[in-house]
């Protein structure tokens, strides 16, 4: 049971540190444009470039 001194607050500590993170990425605007970087991945920006060698 002494565990439990040590792994409940470090849980808590771990828990509070990843909503930190989550509270930060909203603020700074990283969920901003998702549709953006799902169209991006799409975009073929190298039609004619041939960068495989010949092939």
């Amino acid at each position: 049971m002494n565990v439990l001194v040590y792994l409940v607050p470090m849980a808590l500590a771990l828990g509070l540190t990843g909503l930190a993170a989550f509270l930060w990425s909203l603020r700074a605007g990283q969920y901003e444009d998702m549709d953006g970087a799902a169209l991006r991945i799409l975009d073929n920006d190298d039609m004619g470039d041939n960068t495989q060698g010949g092939r």
